[in-house]
Order: structure tokens, then C-alpha cells, then sequence
């Protein structure tokens, strides 16, 4: 449940210009000392000071907000606002001193059209042509390490499902902010908890008539329930932790579990999840961190054959060969240049009667 109070200096005494602070992510204390983890400049130990007392009133606060207890017998305290998780541990359970972590959720999406060539994060013609894919109604899974960023990708591509298709969230921690982020969607926001489970969650969707099922993220034997999902024409997003596309149908056979219908969902994961999305980070020269696409591929069964087509690795576009299915329904939406699209055609030098033609169709959304 979110709870909305004005978030202040007197109530957030020394992590309160963190929590103003745009890039900031994380906010924890351990007891001890005081750590940021920040877009930027990665993670770091801050200097500011924080007492015993400001840590007892603090969570005085939290807890009078949320009116529940904490003590020994209740030793873990949780909150959120519509910005804010904040999460403390009872100094009978850390025995390092009482811990703090405040995760930072905005209701907005860093990425745009324009930062994300600006900075690199991809070329116009991987831009494009993932756009074409959420256009085509493809299901894709967002990859990588903790901290790279895949929920604010997956943020920023879903202003491309149409506002008439329903969405369904499915998160512990509400950071999609789909309603707030896309506010003439049609949208429902289920939030899992000990009444209601992810596998609980993703059996409810079908009864709430969605188009689209958004999965927070991958962890464990819920996946193969969304594939089963997706299985119906029900089209969707995911994250997951993985370090190269290339292990993404392994991961997933790995979270399911021994199966006897093994072969099945194996196939399963190769005809229902279409586009592959692996997010880096690495440090500059300027010892700010920067964030891009590494890897893009299209997972693909066809013929009773699985296959990964890789078309983006280290960065670069190494391959246009698209599979014949993804371009069928490409077509079957109306995209017949996969590598262009609107949104991005003030970024490329496209021929004159196209850009006439794209600026035509951007005017009339």
C-alpha cells in the first residue's frame, strides 16, 4: 500500500537532498555509514553524518505514518510513497545497527527518443526498430545485472503500446508507475504480496482482459505461467538478470525447474518471447557512468527448429537478417522499414517523400 505525505527536510534530515537529487537511486545506511548509489557516479560512501537520534526519530516517524510496530518481536518496518520504498531492520536483526535502504521510484521515465541517441545509449536504427516492435505486438524480455537500468527501459518503451490496448502490471515494489507515466492507457496495477502471489497474479490477468501483461521481473517458476499466458495472444514485457542473451532460454528452463514437459517449454520460450534486450553499464573516462544497449536479438522458432537471431553485439548493429515470422508481423502492422519509424525520423536523413509522409502520420496522432 502507498502511503502520500510531503516529503521534507525536517523529516528526511540528511538524506533529503539525496532524495532531490535526479540521479540518485538508492539511499542506505548501514547502521554505520551512509551509501548512494547514483546514475552517474555509481555507488558511493557519502560524507554526510547521520546520528543515533535522527535514526530513532526518523523511524519513529515511518512507523506512526504506517501505524504498525517495530521492535524486537517486529523487527522489519516497510513503507512507500509514490516516490519512496523504504525499508529498516531492527538492530536485533543487524546487528551491524539499525539499516536503512531508501530505493527511489520516480513516476516519470528518464529516457527519451532524443537522450537516448544523444548519449549513445543505441543508434536511430536499433531505436526504430525496437519501437517497431512493441508496434508489432512482440514480447520482450529486458536483461542484465542489478542496477543497469532495465525497468527504465522497459518504462520508456511501453508510451508505444496504444492507449486502447489494456495493460496489466504485475510488481512487489510499484516502480512501472504505468498509469502515471502513460495517463490516457487503459491500465491495471496488481501489486503481489502474501494474499496474492506472482503465479497467483499472472492467472488473475486473463480474467481482467488484458492485451498486454507486464511482468516486473523474471525470478522463478512464475515464468513458465507467463509464458502460458502469452501463449494466448496476450502480449507482454519482463525483466531478468542475465549476462548474455545467448543464455536466456537456459536461465528460464533453469528457473522452471525439472520438467517432464521439458522440450515443450523450451520451445515455449523461443516462439513466445521475441526480442531480447541486454543493458550495460560501464565507467567513463570521467568516472561517471554510462548505460547503453549491448545486445538485441530475436528469438525465433520456426519449422520445429530454435533459433537466436543476435542483430546488435558489443553496441554495434552487426546483422539486418530479421526472421521471416517477425517480419510477417511486422507487415501485418503496417511497418514495412523495420529500421525506421516515426518517432525517430528527425534523427535520420530518410528520403524527402518518407519524412514528408512520416510528419504527415505524426501530425494526424
Amino acid at each position: 500500500m502507498k502511503y502520500n505525505w510531503e516529503l521534507t527536510e525536517a523529516e528526511f534530515g540528511p538524506f533529503y537532498s539525496y532524495i532531490q537529487d535526479k540521479n540518485v537511486t538508492d539511499i542506505d545506511f548501514n547502521g554505520q555509514t551512509l551509501w548512494i548509489a547514483d546514475l552517474k557516479k555509481g555507488r558511493y560512501r557519502a560524507k554526510a553524518e547521520v546520528t543515533e537520534e535522527f535514526v530513532e526519530r526518523f523511524t519513529h516517524r515511518i512507523a506512526n505514518r504506517v501505524n504498525k510496530p517495530f521492535n524486537r518481536a517486529s523487527n522489519v518496518l516497510e513503507a512507500e510513497t509514490n516516490e519512496l520504498r523504504i525499508s529498516i531492520v531492527h538492530e536485533s536483526a543487524a546487528v551491524s545497527g539499525r539499516s536503512i535502504c531508501i530505493r527511489k521510484s520516480l513516476p516519470k521515465v528518464r529516457h527519451t527518443v532524443e537522450s537516448m541517441l544523444d548519449s549513445r545509449y543505441c543508434s536511430v536504427e536499433v531505436l526504430s526498430l525496437l519501437i517497431n516492435c512493441v508496434k508489432a505486438k512482440m514480447n520482450f524480455a529486458f536483461c542484465g545485472e542489478p542496477g543497469v537500468g532495465k525497468t527504465e527501459c522497459a518504462k520508456f518503451f511501453s508510451r508505444f503500446i496504444p492507449a486502447n490496448q489494456r495493460a496489466i502490471t504485475i510488481e512487489d515494489n510499484l516502480e512501472m508507475h504505468f498509469h502515471e507515466i502513460n495517463p490516457e492507457n487503459d491500465c491495471v496495477e496488481l501489486q503481489v504480496s502474501k494474499e496474492l502471489s506472482y503465479t497467483d497474479a499472472i492467472k488473475l490477468c486473463l480474467r481482467q482482459n488484458p492485451k498486454w501483461i507486464i511482468l516486473s521481473e523474471a525470478r522463478s517458476t512464475e515464468v513458465q505461467y507467463l509464458l502460458e499466458q502469452w501463449s494466448t495472444g496476450v502480449y507482454g514485457f519482463t525483466t531478468l538478470h542475465l549476462d548474455d542473451l545467448r543464455n536466456l532460454p537456459d536461465r528460464i528452463m533453469n528457473m522452471i525447474g525439472r520438467s517432464r514437459d521439458a522440450d515443450r517449454l523450451e520451445n515455449y520460450i523461443y516462439e513466445f518471447i521475441s526480442v531480447g534486450v541486454l543493458i550495460r553499464q560501464y565507467e567513463n573516462e570521467q568516472g561517471m557512468l554510462e548505460r547503453y544497449i549491448d545486445q538485441m536479438c530475436f528469438y525465433d522458432r520456426l519449422d520445429g527448429k530454435n533459433d537466436i537471431y543476435m542483430l546488435v553485439e558489443d553496441g554495434k548493429l552487426i546483422s539486418r537478417n530479421i526472421p521471416k515470422d517477425i517480419l510477417k508481423r511486422m507487415d501485418r502492422a503496417g511497418i514495412s522499414r523495420p529500421f525506421q519509424c516515426v518517432e525517430t525520423c528527425p534523427y535520420e536523413p530518410l528520403d524527402v517523400e518518407l519524412v514528408k509522409a512520416a510528419k504527415s502520420e505524426w501530425e494526424e496522432e
